[in-house]
């Protein structure tokens, strides 16, 4: 099949490069250039995202925000011009899903199919072809990209229509912030306390409260090591689509606003671009101590 591919960053890069390991001609295109590893396992670099979405069939979008998805969409030499009916465009950002909707419309118009598919999962999941790919669009669109999907990701499932995939990530952006902050607070407790807090992990793992950001973020927490699989700035927006989707729907998320002034405040003191474990950092500010004495690496 031939699939189009824009947006090679930390997440983009691995994503596109299972695509092409599966065996599929693959159309690139990244506005800080494509990586020579793309091209060395035979990607062809496009000059736009309309040249992508005119070599391909099916084309993918992983980009950082629902602005930087609309330029790629609708902007001068925007995937919409490249476009010809039948073909199918695949966002797998995490973007507001009000504005998914809209854009789903714009490319309907236009005689082609719109999924949108974010995913979770990380850097960790990307490379290891291991994403969970939440999606929302018709019933045809999924069968026809799922196979495509099956070579970056294991848990795929079709919520529902568009916007349906966003509101899910949304909701699992949720769970991860506020999980996290309470692997970050135990931890932190734990450590304060005098145990400690590596041991603390390892017992908690054989229990109840243990969890995939227990085993993943935990270990980042006591061995002080921050440097992004996601970066704090990322989760933020996410963050940002879950408080003003809430104010728009009349509802409630106490916790998840607390775990986004944490995040606020990591990015005061200038850590934008450190991983989202890195929330333990404004916990230890407060309580002027930290989980480990460990050097940091972020």
């Amino acid at each position: 099949m031939n699939i189009g591919f824009i947006g090679l960053g930390i997440m983009g890069k691995p994503m596109a490069g299972h695509l092409i390991a599966g065996g599929h001609s693959a159309y690139l295109f990244s506005r800080s250039g494509v990586a020579q590893e793309l091209l060395d396992a035979g990607g062809k670099s496009c000059a736009s995202p309309a040249e992508v979405a005119k070599s391909a069939d099916i084309i993918f979008m992983m980009v950082p925000d629902t602005p930087d998805v609309e330029k790629v969409l609708f902007g001068k030499d925007g995937v919409a011009e490249g476009l010809a009916p039948g073909k199918v465009v695949v966002d797998m950002s995490s973007i507001a899903p009000l504005e998914t909707k809209k854009f789903a419309a714009r490319i309907n118009e236009q005689k082609c199919d719109y999924i949108d598919a974010p995913v979770s999962g990380g850097e960790v999941g990307a490379r290891n072809a291991a994403l969970t790919i939440m999606c929302g669009g018709t019933e045809a669109a999924f069968s026809r990209a799922k196979p495509l999907f099956e070579l970056m990701g294991k848990n795929i499932t079709l919520v529902g229509g568009n916007g349906d995939g966003q509101t899910c990530k949304v909701a699992n952006q949720i769970i991860v912030a506020l999980t996290i902050e309470a692997v970050g607070e135990a931890l932190l407790f734990a450590s304060k306390a005098g145990a400690d807090p590596a041991r603390v992990r390892q017992a908690l793992m054989g229990g109840f409260a243990n969890s995939r950001i227990l085993e993943v973020h935990g270990e980042r927490m006591v061995k002080r090591s921050f440097n992004p699989g996601f970066r704090i700035e990322l989760h933020q927006k996410d963050l940002n689509l879950a408080l003003s989707g809430a104010r728009a729907l009349g509802v409630s998320l106490p916790n998840t606003a607390t775990a986004q002034e944490l995040f606020n405040s990591c990015i005061a003191h200038g850590g934008a671009t450190w991983d989202h474990s890195a929330m333990v950092r404004a916990l230890e500010m407060m309580a002027n101590h930290e989980v480990t004495k460990a050097v940091l690496t972020c």
